[in-house]
């Protein structure tokens, strides 16, 4: 299973946002241009993020956008869901078909399970966790998954 690049770019964008938004209302331009991601990449994703009620639009000039919610009641899943990324480590999407008509994988409830405890972990971190982190402050999700993650890799190593 891998995350794509819109959910990656839509955490990203959402961090850039939340350091700078104390500042007023800030424009996808610089976020584009401090992240190097394109403009109209984050013009589809922050529409989608705006009518998640993740963010909200300021028109005119001095416009741009800001949190539609605190940075600490927004989880790293409420993003990655609202632009649609698919969190699935199954075969068949969750369906149970894996197989063909309704004829499930032996290994469907693996992934199905592993499913689970991504969304777990993803809607654990919030938005104000990655803000601390970026600021140098620890935080005790991102450190305690750290120290977790050597045997994460190989678990991962030998299901792939």
């Amino acid at each position: 299973m891998r995350l794509t690049t819109k959910g990656r770019f839509a955490v990203t964008a959402m961090v850039d946002l939340a350091m700078r938004q104390a500042r007023g209302p800030v424009t996808l331009a610089g976020i584009s241009e401090r992240q190097h991601i394109s403009l109209s990449y984050l013009e589809q994703l922050f529409g989608k993020l705006r009518r998640a009620g993740i963010v909200s639009s300021v028109r005119g000039p001095g416009g741009g956008y800001n949190l539609a919610k605190p940075a600490a009641a927004l989880s790293v899943a409420d993003i990655i869901v609202a632009v649609d990324e698919p969190l699935d480590a199954t075969q068949c999407g969750g369906k149970e078909n894996c197989l063909g008509e309704n004829r499930r994988c032996m290994t469907h409830d693996l992934w199905a399970r592993l499913n689970e405890k991504i969304f777990e972990y993803l809607a654990s971190v919030t938005l104000a966790d990655l803000v601390a982190h970026q600021h140098g402050k620890p935080v005790e999700v991102l450190q305690s998954w750290r120290a977790a993650d050597a045997p994460v890799k190989s678990v991962i190593a030998v299901a792939a």
